[in-house]
């Protein structure tokens, strides 16, 4: 299984946002670790663009985006917005990609969120056209009439991940993508639902074995703050849970919020959690550095903490 961590913008000074996520993914590479997953975040910096610039200033390490909602651009804008990082980043973006939830497509950019499904196959019957690139883009299907020129085209195959929570969804992922990218999937949700049916989806149409992306808060504490890190994933991270595409997924394991997810606790405790996730199936975990402590010299010294115990753990499941 390979390891990566989430890398995204956070709250605070937007001056420093930059910077921050630099030193994140230098440090990323530096230590090993396989895949930087950057999170689209509704309220804040441009994941393809957070991509661009990091992959300007790597060299190895692969950088995904977790996700880009789909609605919020015609698919040529995308497409040429990938292709584009893509080539900053020298071929080793993967894209990751959506159709969001109703509270961020219907509530905040005021769009239609109605049959997400088939929609997302519309989608990408431009978006495969596009990202083979350059030529024309001729598809007509039931929401798109695209007739474009595209003069841009990838220094290297690009792939493409599918959030993908329910059934339709997965099978969708596995035709069509090279695998899905989860949050709020336990171990056992993966185990029973997500790779039996992507799995299933994507050996019907003759597709490689897919990638399976979870993602997971972690937090090295003793055995006495794991209530305390549980406790802060759930203030801090829980507001995911009010989609009922999140609800519904929970449904299918043990998690009751993204507390249960967080894999809290000494470095045995997290490497015993990672191995769970690696035997339900999961090819890829994206870690959410978790840290916790009162103040900002205690958060930063946990972070750093559970980065160098996530290096030695992901060098160990390789």
């Amino acid at each position: 299984m390979r390891v990566g961590v989430m890398i995204g913008p956070e709250r605070g000074d937007s001056a420093k946002k930059v910077g921050r996520m630099i030193d994140d993914v230098l440090w990323a590479e530096e230590a090993g670790l396989d895949t930087a997953w950057v999170p689209q975040v509704p309220t804040d910096f441009d994941a393809l663009v957070a991509a661009s610039l990091m992959g300007a200033r790597t060299r190895r390490i692969e950088l995904g985006t977790a996700v880009v909602p789909l609605q919020a651009q015609h698919p040529i804008a995308l497409a040429r917005q990938a292709l584009s990082a893509q080539a900053a980043a020298g071929g080793r973006l993967t894209l990751g990609v959506g159709p969001s939830h109703h509270w961020i497509i219907k509530d905040m950019l005021g769009l239609p969120y109605e049959r997400p499904a088939a929609y997302t196959r519309d989608y990408l019957d431009v978006l495969d056209v596009a990202l083979r690139g350059p030529g024309d883009v001729d598809v007509e299907n039931d929401t798109f009439a695209v007739h474009n020129p595209l003069g841009i085209g990838p220094v290297a195959r690009m792939p493409v991940m599918l959030a993908a929570l329910g059934p339709v969804m997965l099978r969708i992922a596995g035709e069509r993508a090279d695998g899905t990218v989860l949050w709020m999937a336990d171990e056992r949700a993966v185990a029973e639902h997500v790779a039996p049916r992507i799995t299933k989806a994507a050996e019907d149409a003759g597709r490689p074995a897919p990638r399976i992306v979870a993602g997971i808060p972690v937090c090295l504490c003793g055995p006495s703050e794991v209530d305390a890190a549980r406790e802060r994933a759930n203030r801090i991270l829980g507001e995911a849970e009010i989609s009922p595409n999140y609800q519904r997924l929970l449904d299918y394991g043990d998690a009751k919020d993204v507390g249960d997810l967080c894999a809290a606790g000494d470095e045995e405790a997290i490497a015993a959690r990672f191995r769970r996730f690696a035997d339900a199936g999961v090819t890829d975990l994206s870690v959410r550095l978790l840290p916790i402590g009162e103040g900002r010299e205690r958060l930063v010294a946990s972070k750093r903490r559970t980065r160098e115990v996530l290096a030695g753990i992901a060098a160990d499941l390789r």
